[in-house]
C-alpha cells in the first residue's frame, strides 16, 4: 500500500473518530435530540456529506458511540474486576462499577442500551466490544460453573433495570449498595 493512501485511510479513521466523539460530547452537553448531521458537520468542520461518507444518518451515528461505549465499558469492568481477585468481590465490583458507568455517563447509556440501534446482543453478530464487556460478568463465576453466562446475564438485565429506574427518579439511588449485597449474594451463593 502506498504512503499517500496509508495517510488518507489513518486520515479517514480520524475523521470517523472525530465525528464519533463530538456526537458523545453534544448529546452528553444537551440531549440525543441535539445531535443532528448538521449540528455535527459544524461541530467537526466537514461537511454533512463528508458526515454521510462515514456515517448512513443518525441512528448509524448512534450505533458508532454505543460499540465505541461498550468497549470503555468492558475495559472499565476488567479494572473492576482484576483488583478483586475473590469471585464474589470481583462481582460486587463489577457490578458497581457498571452502575458507575451508566450514572457517570447517561448519554452514551442511552445510546448503548435505551435508543433504538441494529446492535445485537447474546448473538453470532454481537459486536466484540459488547461481548468483552459481558464476559467481564461472566468471569466473576466459576469457569466450572455451566450457568454461568446465564448468571452474568441475569446479573446484567437486573442492573440494567437499576440503571434505568435511578436515571429516571422512579428508585431511590441511596440503596444502591443494599441492592446491588441482595443481587450478589443470590446468585453469587446460588450452586452450579
Amino acid at each position: 500500500m502506498s504512503a499517500i493512501k496509508q495517510r488518507r485511510e489513518r486520515e479517514r479513521a480520524q475523521r470517523h473518530q472525530l465525528i464519533i466523539t463530538a456526537a458523545r460530547e453534544l448529546a452528553e452537553a444537551e440531549g440525543w435530540e441535539a445531535v443532528t448531521t448538521r449540528r455535527l458537520a459544524e461541530r467537526v468542520e466537514y461537511s454533512q456529506p463528508v458526515l454521510y461518507s462515514h456515517f448512513t444518518g443518525k441512528d448509524d451515528i448512534v450505533r458508532a458511540v454505543a460499540i465505541d461505549g461498550f468497549g470503555e465499558l468492558a475495559a472499565q469492568l476488567r479494572r473492576a474486576r482484576l483488583a478483586h481477585p475473590e469471585p464474589q468481590q470481583a462481582l460486587h465490583a463489577v457490578c458497581r462499577a457498571y452502575l458507575e458507568f451508566a450514572t457517570e455517563r447517561p448519554a452514551l447509556y442511552q445510546a448503548m442500551f435505551v435508543m433504538p440501534t441494529d446492535v445485537k446482543f447474546a448473538h453470532a453478530e454481537t459486536p466484540p466490544p459488547l461481548r468483552a464487556a459481558f464476559d467481564e460478568f461472566v468471569s466473576c463465576f466459576r469457569p466450572d460453573n455451566p450457568r454461568r453466562e446465564l448468571f452474568a446475564e441475569v446479573i446484567w438485565s437486573a442492573l440494567h433495570g437499576i440503571a434505568t429506574l435511578s436515571a429516571s427518579g422512579r428508585i431511590p439511588s441511596d440503596v444502591q449498595e443494599e441492592r446491588l449485597h441482595f443481587l450478589i449474594t443470590r446468585l453469587a451463593d446460588t450452586p452450579s
